[in-house]
């Protein structure tokens, strides 16, 4: 066997890279503010307020196209009504 090479049973290499792992993650979660007990429920709060800001965009964008159709809508009617009423103010002649 090589000077740089180790021998290990496979659980015990498991277990390590589970340390590891478990380490990197930690770290990981650390350097972005959430190694405290609070970070699963600020997690939450944030998932919480995502989908609430997607759901109002979506609302929004909702309402803002049935506004706009409602507008063309009323201006096609408008005009329409102008050229079969004339007589109408509509400004049709």
């Amino acid at each position: 066997m090589a000077d740089d090479e180790v021998r290990m049973p496979r659980a015990a290499l498991e277990d390590l890279l589970d340390s590891a792992a478990e380490r990197g993650a930690k770290k990981a979660l650390a350097s972005i503010g959430l190694e405290d007990g609070t970070a699963a429920r600020d997690v939450r709060d944030m998932r919480s307020l995502l989908a609430a800001y997607r759901t109002m965009r979506t609302g929004a964008l909702q309402q803002f196209g049935k506004t706009v159709a409602l507008i063309l809508l009323g201006a096609v009617f408008y005009f329409v009504a102008g050229k079969v009423f004339p007589s109408l103010p509509t400004g049709g002649k």
